[in-house]
């Protein structure tokens, strides 16, 4: 079955006249970075260079350069012919991007412990202030950029440009996943919580309990996604019939089955 185009009207966003082309590149992948990570798109939906083009009020160009950083960011699949749609990992590829993001931060908290000064608990505990007012008013927005700014401030602190930069690059890769949980009130306060026993073990100096927080802070993300993943594909054995996905929907079709 070939991919169904959008027919859904989008969100009235519209990036900022006047801008250069690379500002406005930046604008629409934040835009459509956000909108993924919140589940407003959905994986295997459709990403129409004709509707972003007109949307964002953009060249084509510039489209096309920002569904490519978001491909690089592996957050969009692009095919020749078929176009672009939002990546859907399998449960073992998403074992595979959360083992090694299992391994990179957990090598990062290792350092963090040994490096953080008074001023990185500062600076961690002013973000999750902001994190904890968007929890309590339910500010999806907020919550994801704050919960953002405070994991690069964390790992900022290991002191290796290297390894944080992959952490990061890894936590983009797992956008998608995190949309199963982000939009839940009990997983955003499991990660305030979890966020402030983080900044209380560097406190202490508790290097084994930072860790621990930190190796299983992501699991519960993973979870529900391949949870749900079953629930829509292994159970109902859609698509081909033998569990595998089908092809790529329209916009605002549900992924988890009712």
């Amino acid at each position: 079955m070939p991919p169904v185009p959008s027919t859904s009207s989008p969100p009235a966003i519209v990036a900022p006249h006047g801008r250069s082309a690379e500002a406005a590149v930046r604008f629409i992948v934040e835009q459509l970075e956000e909108e993924i990570v919140l589940g407003r798109m959905q994986p295997r939906e459709r990403l129409v260079e004709d509707v972003l083009t007109e949307r964002f009020d953009v060249k084509r160009h510039v489209v096309r350069e920002a569904l490519g950083q978001l491909e690089r960011m592996g957050l969009v699949d692009r095919q020749p012919n078929r176009g672009a749609a939002v990546r859907m990992l399998t449960p073992e590829q998403a074992e595979d991007v959360y083992g090694v993001r299992q391994i990179l931060e957990v090598a990062a908290a290792r350092a963090v412990k040994h490096r953080a000064t008074a001023q990185t608990v500062d600076a961690l505990t002013a973000v999750q202030h902001r994190h904890d007012k968007a929890t309590h008013n339910g500010d999806l927005t907020a919550a994801f950029r704050s919960n953002i700014e405070f994991h690069r401030t964390f790992f900022a602190a290991c002191g290796n440009e290297e390894l944080s930069q992959a952490i990061e690059h890894y936590g983009q890769k797992a956008h998608g996943i995190r949309s199963f949980s982000i939009t839940r009130p009990d997983y955003l306060k499991r990660s305030r919580d979890e966020h402030w026993m983080m900044i209380r073990a560097l406190q202490d100096g508790d290097g084994l309990k930072l860790v621990a927080l930190c190796r299983d802070h992501i699991q519960a993300a993973k979870i529900a996604y391949i949870d749900a993943y079953h629930a829509r594909f292994s159970v109902r054995k859609e698509g081909s019939g033998d569990g595998r996905p089908p092809p790529e929907r329209p916009s605002g079709a549900p992924f988890v089955g009712g």
